[in-house]
């Protein structure tokens, strides 16, 4: 096999791999979208649960984030004592780890996983029709040659997104593209119905920013990025681990995420960039509540309420010896 052709097998599955992820949040968005009738709020609803599956490692990031203000006195002192000796600040930054209980690279994981949620989102959103509705792949490819062959839209049959949102963009206007989905699970009138539940508010979340030139939806991608970044900064200075020695990938995650999702809110359907700055805002609330049952000042209290406790016991037993 030459090389191309073993590319284009890898490029093939890594597709397979993630619209199956998007098909599996596709049927969450469903079930969503069944409660509300309205995609803008089924998307609300399907953040909610998303930040609930995350919620334990949410946790153990912010144990780790307040770990690490923790010890930034204690890594300083050894900086200072072992500052001709990297073998041995090496060593003895390990065994602080170890005796505190912290991981310098757990927040790298933790900080990826919403990413993970955001790919399958996409793919849900880009390519609604078997994704999330889950229609016959073959009725969509099928509508797809009846969009294209209809004069004056100038569609591409290599689209992005398989043409879906240009199915959807169109379903209502042209019975022709009805027609491919006659005899199938889903009706006609409920495909309509979720063609219209795109709109919120004024907003068509089946527009693509990049599409339209300088509008208002160009507030999505800013939105995106604003929200992304000032809440990372305002928790890092909770708790107290935004100076100089913070870990360079959380360093790095602080403009690359929010950069990307901006990037991803301005090239692909508004539905995306809107379920990230729902995602960003309610993880904000999240990280809030996290902070002042996890932060800094609380798990110090703790610690020292611990060591406390195990003096009075270790007296105790002196007492009675």
């Amino acid at each position: 096999m030459t090389p191309s052709r073993r590319k284009n097998k890898r490029d093939e599955r890594k597709v397979k791999l993630m619209e199956f992820i998007g098909g599996i949040f596709g049927y969450i968005l469903w079930a969503a979208y069944q409660l509300v009738h309205n995609y803008a709020f089924a998307i609300l609803i399907f953040t909610i649960i998303a930040k609930l599956i995350l919620f334990p490692s949410s946790i153990k990031q912010q144990k780790t984030m307040a770990g690490n203000a923790r010890m930034q006195a204690k890594m300083a002192e050894l900086r200072e004592k072992y500052a001709n000796n990297r073998e041995k600040l090496n060593e003895e930054t390990q065994k602080l780890y170890e005796k505190e209980g912290v991981s310098p690279y757990s927040g790298c994981l933790t900080s990826l996983l919403p990413m993970f949620i955001m790919i399958g989102v996409f793919y849900s959103v880009a390519y609604p029709l078997t994704n999330t509705l889950h229609l016959d792949s073959a009725m969509v490819e099928q509508a797809k040659n009846v969009l294209v062959s209809i004069p004056g839209l100038n569609i591409s049959a290599s689209a992005m997104y398989g043409g879906q949102i240009d199915i959807m963009r169109y379903f209502t206007s042209f019975e022709c593209i009805q027609a491919c989905f006659e005899g199938g699970k889903v009706s006609i009138a409920e495909i309509s119905d979720f063609c219209a539940s795109f709109n919120f508010s004024g907003i068509n979340l089946l527009e693509t920013p990049s599409k339209l030139g300088f509008s208002w939806y160009l507030l999505i991608p800013v939105l995106c990025f604003v929200t992304s970044v000032a809440s990372q900064l305002i928790m890092q200075k909770l708790n107290g681990t935004g100076g100089g020695q913070q870990q360079g990938c959380m360093k790095a995650m602080i403009l690359m995420l929010p950069l990307f999702s901006a990037y991803l809110a301005y090239t692909v359907p508004a539905a995306v960039g809107f379920y990230w700055i729902c995602s960003t805002v309610l993880g904000f609330v999240q990280s809030l509540v996290l902070h002042y049952f996890f932060g800094p000042g609380m798990m110090v209290a703790r610690s020292e309420a611990a060591r406390v406790a195990l003096l009075e016991k270790q007296e105790a037993a002196v007492k009675r010896i």
